[in-house]
């Protein structure tokens, strides 16, 4: 739960890092196995051979996926992991003879990743800045944002719209176009991890199979257990075709990642003889396998999967005190993911002047006070207003950590709050004027 700077001064890791540390620092048992397997066998391509630790970690991520997701390649991260699976895609449908099925369709303020066929998909316009000569043309619709709903709709009346737009922008853009829908089940940091109704997946999923068009589910973020479940979209009751994969599956102790085929993907490429060609020099990197078998194995055996739902109700019921400040809009998540939406007025949901950098000074001012948050990425709300915060701990925090992680946090944003003389429009600190 701790790191430490060079003079010895301890910060509580209330994000991860970057929302990636699921087992804390410092694990032993992780370091073991990675030195046993540098000493065993350090590298081989895997273009031409397998490896032991490969093959286990294979066998374990299968076993913790849904049923009927069937085959798993590794990669080296998210960004990696995003690109094998639009290419995937794009190669299940040239086995078909649908050669015109190439676009993704993506949504607004997502992340998944950042080089060229992943940053096409992120819709965190920010990020894409300067960089759109090298992009490819995906459409993105409008993200399941029901605190400020883009349709002016509120749930559950507005039989979620925003699943619907899907079909809106498939009928503007062509099925015959598209191969696939890419979505995170739970944002992260592009926009303070936003959460949506039980019928959002289950709409996509039937647009999706009525356009023959592939659901890729970006589990970069929440895979292997974040959200109390081993894939957050496990929660909605769908399967998807693909699902990506990174962080959590070895909590930061090598770079990881991966994705996950279902088996009618399997069955395409196996009938019709086709190969996917997916070159990467450190794919399945078998002491990155070994890091990551050994996280599972740590995990499992630390039922750190069930501590992490035992420690939901506590961990938001904490976060939720925090509504009583007339800066917090909202608190939403699953799990042990959070995020806080930051608003100068709560009735109106009115955000910041960016320029007031708003969540990156509360996040500065936690670090100030020994406590690691992440300020979300900026603009969240148009690109340029928007501001809040991403909590990720461990899954080994204590409630008593929760209590002052969440104690910290609010000092931290009434600390802010008088820097900028905005407290002085609250009669008293957690309450309105």
């Amino acid at each position: 739960m701790y790191l430490y700077d060079r003079d010895g001064r301890r910060y509580i890791d209330a994000a991860g890092g970057a929302m990636v540390v699921t087992i804390g620092h410092g694990v032993k048992e992780v370091a073991t196995a990675v030195a046993a397997q540098m000493e065993r066998v350090a590298y081989a391509y895997t273009n031409q051979f397998v490896t032991e630790a490969l093959l286990l970690l294979a066998d374990r991520v299968i076993s913790m996926a849904p049923a009927g997701m069937s085959r798993v390649y590794f990669v080296s991260g998210g960004s990696e992991a995003t690109e094998i699976a639009i290419k995937l895609a794009r190669q299940y449908f040239l086995a078909q003879g649908k050669a015109s099925k190439w676009r993704v369709v993506a949504r607004k303020q997502s992340y998944h990743g950042t080089t060229g066929i992943a940053l096409s998909a992120t819709g965190r316009r920010p990020a894409r800045q300067g960089m759109e000569p090298y992009l490819l043309p995906f459409p993105h619709i409008s993200p399941c944002y029901c605190y400020r709903c883009p349709f002016g709709k509120e749930y559950p009346a507005c039989a979620v719209a925003c699943a619907e737009e899907l079909e809106r922008i498939i009928q503007q853009e062509g099925a015959e176009t598209i191969a696939a829908f890419i979505a995170e089940p739970i944002v992260g940091t592009s926009a303070a991890v936003l959460t949506p109704p039980p019928e959002y997946f289950p709409a996509i999923r039937r647009i999706c199979d009525q356009h023959d068009i592939l659901f890729i589910a970006d589990e970069v973020v929440t895979g292997f257990g974040r959200t109390g479940t081993n894939f957050a979209i496990e929660q909605s009751g769908v399967t998807p075709d693909m699902m990506t994969f990174a962080k959590g599956v070895s909590s930061g102790y090598a770079p990881l990642g991966g994705i996950i085929l279902h088996e009618r993907l399997v069955r395409c490429f196996l009938e019709r003889g086709v190969s996917p060609h997916l070159p990467f020099t450190y794919a399945g990197h078998p002491v990155a396998a070994a890091a990551g078998l050994a996280v599972l194995d740590y995990m499992a055996a630390h039922r750190l999967l069930d501590r992490v739902r035992e420690l939901e109700p506590h961990f938001f019921g904490q976060l939720r005190t925090l509504e009583k400040l007339p800066w917090v809009g909202e608190v939403r998540g699953r799990g042990l993911l959070a995020g806080i939406e930051l608003v100068r007025d709560r009735s109106s949901k009115q955000t910041f002047p960016p320029e007031w950098r708003v969540g990156a000074r509360v996040a500065e001012e936690a670090m100030r006070r020994a406590l690691i948050v992440l300020p979300g990425h900026a603009g969240m709300v148009d690109d340029v207003s928007g501001d809040h915060l991403v909590l990720a701990p461990p899954y080994v925090v204590t409630a008593a950590e929760i209590d002052e992680i969440i104690g910290i946090l609010r000092a931290s944003i009434e600390a802010v709050a008088t820097a900028l003389g905005e407290a002085s429009r609250w009669t008293r600190a957690g309450q309105p004027t």
